[in-house]
């Protein structure tokens, strides 16, 4: 974005502090008028023909327009990968436990990462690994959806959960 001496243009669609159309104007009569009211030119639409510019306050445009960002920021939500680990030999509530901590993470709408770690001989019964992480994407399909299958990558069964968009009922 060009202001005042940095237009390049010789020939400008002017449009006035007040947003009135001043019509097409030579540059140096544009910049007058700007100086004139104590404001500057902004070019706003160079690849029009002829360009567009306007007259007002630099510095009170860019604060605006920082402020439309952050404003813009502030409603986005910024989706986590939280990461639950789990073993083979799991007890039952401490299964349980695991599946209500993903289930809050992901009706907060954030994804989640079951990782299977099997440690030593446990690499021998990994049908043990595969129940306990299908019963736990069962326990959850109703808030998530499997989106990364379970996975064996070295001795870790990877999974990832996406929160579906259905609410628990």
């Amino acid at each position: 974005m060009r202001v005042n001496r940095e237009i390049r243009a010789r020939e400008l669609r002017v449009i006035g502090s007040d947003g009135a159309q001043l019509g097409i104007l030579p540059f140096l009569d544009a910049l007058r008028l700007a100086e004139d009211e104590g404001l500057d030119l902004i070019e706003i639409v160079p690849t029009a023909v002829p360009p567009v510019a306007k007259i007002m306050d630099y510095g009170k445009f860019r604060y605006d327009q920082t402020k439309r960002e952050k404003e813009s920021k502030k409603s986005q939500h910024q989706v986590k990968v939280k990461e639950i680990k789990l073993s083979p030999n799991i007890d039952d509530h401490d299964l349980e436990v695991k599946i209500r901590h993903a289930r809050e993470f992901l009706e907060k709408g954030n994804k989640v990462k079951v990782s299977l770690m099997y440690r030593g001989r446990e690499v021998m019964h990994t049908q043990l690994g595969d129940a306990v992480v299908a019963k736990f994407i069962h326990a959850l399909e109703d808030v998530s959806t499997p989106e990364l299958n379970p996975k064996m990558l070295g001795r870790t069964l990877h999974a990832v959960l996406a929160p579906s968009g259905k609410k628990k009922k």
